[in-house]
């Protein structure tokens, strides 16, 4: 298909949005009606979500409480600062009232109730040990993969656009979530016969403040005297008091945003549920272990923003939200394949123009790591939606890091304490290095790791993804080793450099008891616990992977046995479940699974902790994980039985199948 052809359907569609006239003037006014709805009353009430009954110079309920109502927008309104702060003003009214009612009633309450929980970010766990690297031949970072893309996508990898589906967003509340409000501004353009007659520019607010209710039905009581004196008698498990002030990474700046913006992002009108199916259910699957570690911190400094100010991150995910609800809602046909396919085409034409014009290098690899790294989260293995593969996209962010000089500024922060990592940077290199591992090639920026490792210096991939830098450092020395035997290292060499590498790993070794559960009586996560455990995992998978660089690798023999038993206890310490961690284990889980023989004390911890998962388990690189063991299982287990010992390889199963994953 040409690019005019393709452009002729894409406006043959829109035309065909414009025609079925009746269904959207319902649409729209179903939302006006709504709109209408939760946006009267005094600015009190709608602070408040109640719901006001406009009463002459004021409402019943601002009456009741003793609260000034407000029909004049107020200054505080526009502000977020202010409006928080106008909310905790109420708050306190209500609370003063409520007190003097039970009060009244000969109700006693006490007035020294304990402080509310204090929430805390950690810095990352350091070692006091200095230690020097003993390392194999240093190997160049090249990147020998061939994907141009200086060159448009071939217009016939995508099917012909098709209309796009007119029904309301579902909403769903993401408690685990601060409150925050998103401006959504809705563009819709009505053809007749290819020629553009109408314009129409809509805004709503995106909140979740509360959960929108349905029309017709008022917003719940309040609840925040309740709340409150929930948090007041909550038991404090806080490991270090945490700083909101204090960024762990230097986020990207996308502008120079005040700390009171409110974000507003613009989309078709088409693709509004998918954004709304992106905030709701997608965003906060993505960085969990960063969640955990400083909540709020990748919604507010990175997703949020980016959705905002870049179109190709925007479209990245759309297309990972289309890609979400078809696997997680059953939805089939045509119409949510090209909602997947329509964004996936519209987020590399970005990336495609701005690369060959040879600008907005940081917004370019900002959408470009996206479009590699959100798709770990959703989708299955058989979907059959045909994409670019993740390491072709990764030839992009190659050259990108070298142009912003990230690298040298990674490395430049050896020796200072309180140096921010570039987010970015450490989301690259997390990549980099268990990308590396699934191709059996050199990281391309391992000699920048290797300088971290020498100079002992943090990268926050703790805080970013749970796994303590210098075991992420030894994995990327180890991706290097399996690349060298690839290409015929001498066995002599090899062994000496696996026993060096070993030596290093012990170096990093945690006192004995260092694991403990990472959760609060509570069930509150404790982050810097979390990350010590995972750390634990990654340590051995560690080992495992080093082991199977081995000449002659035995799966069979104690001492890798031994190892798969250790990490299978390992995962003890990990919360399991859909609010667990297990989908941020997929590469240990991998590279131990691969190894584990039929009766090993691993295949019942993974086979325990799927069934915990429920669904989630199929889905992503968790689901693409497993579904690769099964195949790994079902060769090595039958050879096993007939006396075989030698087994597949886990990227040799990949290769067969025609699987081009990123399991991490």
């Amino acid at each position: 298909m040409s690019p005019s052809t393709l452009t002729s359907t894409i406006k043959q569609s829109s035309a065909m949005v414009g025609t079925t006239t009746s269904a959207a003037n319902a649409a729209k006014q179903a939302a006006s009606k709504m709109h209408r709805r939760s946006r009267t009353g005094c600015f009190t009430c709608r602070l408040r979500r109640k719901k006001c009954d406009e009463g002459k110079n004021s409402c019943r309920a601002c009456k009741h409480l003793g609260l000034k109502c407000e029909y004049k927008r107020p200054i505080w309104w526009s502000n977020n600062e202010q409006r928080r702060a106008q909310k905790e003003v109420i708050k306190n009214i209500i609370k003063r009232t409520k007190l003097n009612e039970k009060t009244a009633q000969g109700v006693s309450m006490g007035t020294n109730s304990p402080p509310s929980l204090c929430h805390s970010m950690q810095t990352a766990d350091t070692f006091s040990d200095g230690i020097t690297c003993t390392r194999a031949h240093s190997v160049d970072s090249q990147n020998s993969l061939d994907f141009n893309f200086n060159t448009v996508t071939p217009p016939e990898y995508y099917p012909a656009a098709m209309p796009p589906p007119i029904f309301a967003p579902g909403y769903q509340h993401m408690g685990q979530f601060a409150p925050y409000e998103i401006d959504i501004k809705t563009e819709s353009q009505m053809f007749i016969n290819d020629i553009p007659t109408r314009r129409d520019s809509t805004f709503s607010t995106f909140s979740h403040y509360q959960t929108p209710p349905a029309v017709g039905h008022n917003y719940p009581t309040d609840n925040w005297v309740q709340q409150d004196y929930f948090e007041s008698n909550r038991e404090s498990f806080v490991e270090e008091p945490l700083d909101f002030n204090t960024n762990t990474f230097d986020f990207p700046t996308h502008g120079a945003f005040s700390p009171s913006h409110q974000p507003m992002v613009q989309v078709d009108e088409c693709d509004q549920h998918l954004l709304t199916h992106f905030v709701d259910n997608v965003m906060r699957m993505v960085y969990p272990v960063l969640e955990a570690n400083q909540p709020g911190s990748a919604r507010d400094k990175v997703i949020l923003p980016a959705l905002e100010s870049n179109k190709a991150y925007l479209h990245a995910c759309m297309s990972v939200s289309a890609l979400h609800m078809k696997t997680t809602q059953g939805l089939q046909g045509e119409q949510i394949d090209n909602d997947v396919y329509r964004n996936r085409f519209a987020a590399v034409q970005q990336l495609t123009d701005s690369l060959m014009s040879d600008r907005d290098h940081a917004e370019t690899l900002e959408a470009t790591l996206g479009m590699i790294f959100f798709p770990c989260s959703v989708g299955r293995f058989d979907d059959a939606l045909v994409d670019i593969p993740w390491h072709q996209h990764f030839q992009a962010v190659h050259s990108l890091v070298h142009k912003l000089d990230l690298p040298t500024q990674l490395v430049a922060m050896n020796g200072q304490q309180q140096a921010q990592p570039p987010f970015n940077m450490t989301l690259a290199s997390w990549i980099d290095i268990l990308g590396a591992t699934m191709l059996g090639r050199t990281p391309s920026f391992a000699d920048t790791y290797r300088e971290k490792l020498i100079g002992d210096a943090p990268s926050g991939l703790a805080e970013l993804m749970g796994c303590e830098d210098r075991i992420m450092y030894l994995i990327s020395e180890i991706a290097c080793l399996d690349a060298l035997k690839r290409e015929g290292m001498d066995d002599v060499q090899l062994c000496q450099h696996i026993q060096l590498l070993g030596e290093q790993i012990s170096l990093t070794e945690p006192p004995v008891g260092s694991n403990l559960s990472a959760l609060s009586s509570t069930g509150e996560i404790l982050p810097r616990q979390l990350r010590r455990n995972m750390t634990a995992v990654y340590r051995l998978a560690a080992r495992i992977y080093l082991c199977s660089l081995v000449p002659d690798f035995d799966r069979t023999q104690p001492i890798n046995a031994n190892l798969v038993s250790a990490l299978s206890k390992a995962m003890d310490y990990i919360p399991a479940g859909a609010e667990g961690f297990d989908r941020s284990l997929v590469w240990p889980l991998l590279v131990a699974g691969t190894v584990s023989l039929p009766n090993s004390s691993f295949r019942k911890m993974f086979s325990e902790r799927t069934a915990r998962l429920g669904d989630a388990s199929n889905s992503g690189s968790f689901g693409r994980m497993k579904a690769l063991l099964n195949e790994v299982w079902s060769v090595n287990d039958y050879n096993l039985s007939k006396g075989i010992k030698q087994s597949v390889h886990w990227r040799d199963t990949m290769q067969q199948k025609g699987w081009d994953f990123l399991l991490i």
